[in-house]
């Protein structure tokens, strides 16, 4: 697809891009006014259903909720048909792959007190940033839940429900997901 005049649109708001972005197929790219999201040199983003065989159930979806919410993607990052929802902050460092159809969220969408479910607090939701190091691969329909952590060179198995912190270069896989390996040992 031309991205020129998509580019244009990511510009108008706010959200600050290197060289050699691609976009294929059509991103649902959102940034609130006030927020920060700024994605790195050579980043892949794939929306088309055929722009990864694994199969995308959606285009990618990249969003920042609040004013407040930041979204940092580091360079050469790949990304197909994912979703990257933040209310505060997830960051994704350099040479990252993030697979088909996975989720990554910095909040639970809800708060979890009927009362101010009932009410829509949306200050009750619950957050914690999301930090995933450098050279990760995330395996497709992957869910990466709030707070968590994962170190460079980590690897997460497909379908796993990940939370919480991860040194660098473990394979975690399950649900919920856990250390199987280490990688080089």
């Amino acid at each position: 697809m031309d991205c020129a005049w998509y580019k244009i649109i990511m510009r108008v708001m706010g959200i600050k891009y290197g060289t050699g972005l691609k976009l294929k197929g059509m991103p649902v790219i959102f940034n609130k006014k006030g927020a920060q999201m700024e994605l790195g040199e050579n980043v892949i983003i794939k929306s088309s259903f055929l722009s990864n065989l694994v199969g995308l159930y959606q285009r990618t979806i990249i969003v920042t909720r609040t004013e407040k919410a930041c979204i940092i993607i580091g360079d050469r990052v790949g990304i197909s048909g994912a979703t990257i929802y933040a209310r505060e902050s997830v960051e994704i460092g350099d040479d990252t792959n993030i697979g088909g159809n996975v989720k990554i969220l910095d909040n639970d969408f809800h708060p979890l007190e009927e009362e101010a479910r009932r009410q829509d607090i949306k200050e009750r939701i619950g957050t914690k940033p999301v930090k995933i190091g450098k050279d990760c691969f995330i395996g497709c329909n992957a869910l990466i839940l709030k707070g968590t952590e994962l170190g460079d060179g980590c690897v997460v198995g497909a379908g796993a429900v990940v939370s919480g912190k991860f040194d660098a270069r473990c394979v975690i896989a399950g649900n919920p997901a856990r250390v199987i390996r280490k990688l080089g040992e």
